[in-house]
């Protein structure tokens, strides 16, 4: 599933061809995706200009005066711009085409992806409960050690709760806790503020890092203009069991933590 660096290679792909663009007209090719697709999004969106794409969480939202359309890639979801009239690929399911004659289209073989709509004023249910961004001014290592008082879940799995902060999945969770030296398994209650200050400070470094590495390409992810993600090849534990460690040799371990595979140093990693 791309998580928050490619959500944010997206949305910077994008921006530059909607944002003071005018949605001229919505096509939809089919009514739903994971969810239900609004009328909204035929009826207000159309004749609207994109003031703005903001990123919250692993959501996009393109903003106008009449609401926000709320866009996410799910599992499988890939945004580019073409014409119009670019040849369909299977599984294209929507185009945004906008007055400069370009169109922003969501292509998702999975259809677990979503394209919703959030009123003026108001913050869409999916929206509601999500805790502070990785990359903003409200996360650090204070705000981790405060909420993970009396926590015994894994740390892993806490750092992965989007109620507490939000984008930080499964890949950049255990690269995180790999670069700061912390074991996946350990009670997120046990650990002490020194150390959430160096988690803090990894996961906002591995993410940005990320980002300028165009995110992280799995199975499914390519940027809007085509170009895969790179940051896979510089991963240290994802996906490496039995690997040696690349700072120390040890092989690399796997197991499920959360109902997510999780990998880890269990030398570098106390």
């Amino acid at each position: 599933m791309p998580e928050l660096p490619e959500v944010e290679t997206t949305r910077r792909g994008i921006a530059p061809f909607v944002e003071r663009r005018i949605v001229e007209r919505v096509l939809l090719r089919r009514k739903d995706l994971r969810w239900p697709i609004p009328r909204a999004l035929t009826t207000k969106l159309p004749g609207q200009r994109i003031d703005a794409v903001e990123r919250r969480a692993k959501y996009l939202l393109l903003h106008t005066q009449a609401g926000s359309a709320l866009l996410h890639l799910g599992m499988s979801g890939s945004l580019r711009i073409v014409e119009p009239d670019f040849p369909l690929r299977p599984h294209d399911h929507y185009d945004l085409v906008l007055d400069s004659g370009k169109a922003l289209r969501f292509n998702d073989p999975r259809r677990f992806g979503c394209l919703l709509w959030q009123k003026p004023g108001e913050v869409h249910p999916l929206l509601q409960d999500l805790g502070p961004e990785p990359l903003g001014d409200a996360f650090d290592g204070d705000w981790l050690w405060n909420a993970s008082r009396g926590r015994s879940a894994a740390v892993k799995t806490f750092l992965m709760d989007q109620s507490i902060v939000v984008g930080v999945g499964n890949i950049y969770a255990s690269e995180a806790l790999f670069a700061a030296g912390v074991h996946p398994k350990r009670a997120a209650g046990t650990v002490s503020r020194a150390r959430y200050a160096r988690i803090a400070v990894e996961t906002r470094r591995i993410l940005n890092y990320a980002i300028t590495r165009g995110g992280t390409t799995l199975r499914d992810f390519i940027a809007p203009d085509g170009a895969p993600g790179y940051f896979e090849q510089e991963l240290h534990v994802y996906g490496r069991a039995g690997e040696p460690c690349k700072v120390c040799g040890t092989p690399i371990r796997a197991e499920v933590i959360g109902q997510r595979m999780t990998y880890w140093c269990p030398h570098c990693q106390k």
